[in-house]
């Protein structure tokens, strides 16, 4: 049970590779891509049984044990998420079946997944800070593939900008990681939260706590970092864009969760003030650009801009209620956009444009497509007692608790502003009178609409269920406020 840890790295790994060597046989290549995802799941969750029930798992990857060799851990945060990564990729892989088009999948669509795959479980499962930026490397340059294929314009032209801003951020991530590694002599993550305990330097760690915050700010869209991930996220297929909206930026956001709760919690004053600041001006100018567009894709891109603020928030707060929030609404954040942009996806294929002008009463063919857009709205705006109630009202506690009235104040503002930007596109879109449309035939949109309602339906029953899910999140949130329990299962202290 000791190697459960690396199957959802392993699997996605091992697939790719098959894959490659069926290329123009679709087919093959979609059945390989769906049972080998469904492994994934599965794997995942007996990989959260088993630490429900023993603890924090780890793997030494060579003879050389913590902290000198390269380890694998996986706590229930990681674990969580790993889950609902598995999940997500698994919906869209079907979703894609009769939407990204054979052209684009007989140019190794099904392989680049399985390895962005790899990446995302392994960012989330690595316990060396080198190689979390060894699995951002592989989760990057499979999203560079999948955004540019297709070739279309607008995808090339975007796919530089992002091109540019991810080799910088790489950049900064390995001077970031040199810098932290002259500090405190080790690459192993709980034994850097020693070290640093250790070490009295507390004006360089500082710098490098605000590096890592450039670095994991670039990949996750924290203002003023996001200005490339509204254009990029555009450019690609519904569900490529479905995959990068919920998965990509999530990795940045873990990425500062487990820096700012293992490394950077000692000297709190400055840098989660700032990681604070930083996230209420995120929410802020989310909802202006969510609020601010008549385009279907460009509503629920600033909806993602706003959640990072949400999520991070709730971070920065660093109490028991808010962080536990943080990581509620993280997971409710990754299936309900993933739910959402596969939702509009539908759409689009249906009505033949992005634009809600020349939308309308969708409602009157296609209600289930109608309705299953309206809860997932009302989740995503937190209506109770949906899911993103559930996160928002545990961060609003926990910042109310340490008297963050202003905080609090923008998230609940913010939770109107995005019920406002969905509920326009329900009016307007689905709403209102009728037009003639030439797009997909019914029968191939009620098979998007049913892949996509996998998903509200998660969502749904992950508000309704949270009572049976809370331990889950506890064992989650206690590692995030007491490293210890980290430290002492990596390092066997």
């Amino acid at each position: 049970m000791t190697n459960l840890l690396i199957l959802p790295i392993l699997i996605p790994l091992l697939t790719a590779v098959i894959l490659m060597f069926f290329g123009k046989q679709i087919k093959v290549q979609r059945g390989i891509a769906a049972v080998s995802t469904a492994a994934t799941i599965a794997a995942s969750f007996v990989l959260v049984g088993t630490i429900h029930e023993q603890g924090i798992q780890t793997l030494n990857l060579s003879s050389w044990e913590a902290p000198f060799g390269i380890t694998l851990v996986s706590d229930m945060l990681s674990a969580l998420l790993v889950t609902t990564t598995s999940i997500i990729t698994f919906v869209v892989v079907i979703y894609s079946f009769k939407s990204i088009g054979i052209e684009r999948e007989k140019f190794y669509y099904y392989p680049v997944i399985q390895f962005l795959l790899v990446g995302v479980n392994g960012a989330f499962t690595t316990g060396d800070i080198f190689n979390l930026f060894v699995f951002f490397e592989v989760m990057l340059m499979s999203s560079y593939v999948l955004l540019v294929l297709g070739g279309t314009k607008i995808q090339l032209r975007e796919s530089i900008k992002y091109l540019l801003v991810n080799v910088i951020s790489s950049a900064l991530f390995v001077i970031a990681v040199a810098y932290l590694y002259s500090v405190v002599g080790t690459l192993n993550m709980a034994d850097i939260s020693v070290k640093i305990a250790e070490v009295n330097q507390p004006a360089i760690l500082t710098v490098v706590a605000v590096l890592f915050l450039i670095v994991f700010g670039l990949k996750g869209g924290i203002f003023p970092l996001y200005f490339w991930l509204p254009g990029s996220y555009y450019a690609p297929p519904m569900p490529i864009l479905a995959l990068f909206g919920a998965l990509l930026t999530k990795v940045g956001i873990y990425s500062i969760m487990r820096t700012y709760t293992l490394f950077f919690y000692h000297d709190t004053g400055f840098t989660h003030e700032m990681l604070s600041v930083l996230a209420m001006i995120t929410i802020v100018v989310g909802c202006i650009g969510a609020i601010a567009y008549w385009d279907v894709k460009k509503i629920i891109i600033y909806n993602i801009v706003i959640a990072v603020g949400v999520i991070l928030f709730g971070v920065s707060v660093m109490s028991p209620e808010s962080l536990e929030g943080s990581v509620y609404y993280l997971i409710h954040d990754m299936i309900i956009k993933a739910a959402l942009f596969l939702l509009i996806g539908v759409m689009i294929k249906i009505t033949g444009t992005t634009n809600l002008r020349k939308m309308g009463g969708l409602i009157k063919e296609y209600p289930w497509l109608g309705w299953t857009f309206l809860v997932a709205a009302f989740s995503l705006a937190g209506i109770p007692p949906l899911s993103g109630f559930i996160g928002k009202l545990l961060i609003l506690r926990g910042s109310f608790g340490t008297e963050d009235y202003v905080g609090a104040a923008l998230v609940l503002a913010s939770s109107l502003l995005v019920l406002y930007s969905v509920i326009k596109i329900f009016l307007n879109g689905i709403w209102g009178m009728p037009k003639e449309y030439n797009g997909i035939s019914k029968g191939n949109a009620r098979y998007l609409w049913s892949t996509s309602a996998i998903l509200v339906a998660l969502a749904v029953c992950y508000g309704f269920g949270a009572e049976a899910i809370r331990p889950f999140i506890s064992q989650a949130t206690e590692v995030l406020l007491d490293p210890t329990i980290y430290i002492d299962a990596v390092l066997k202290e």
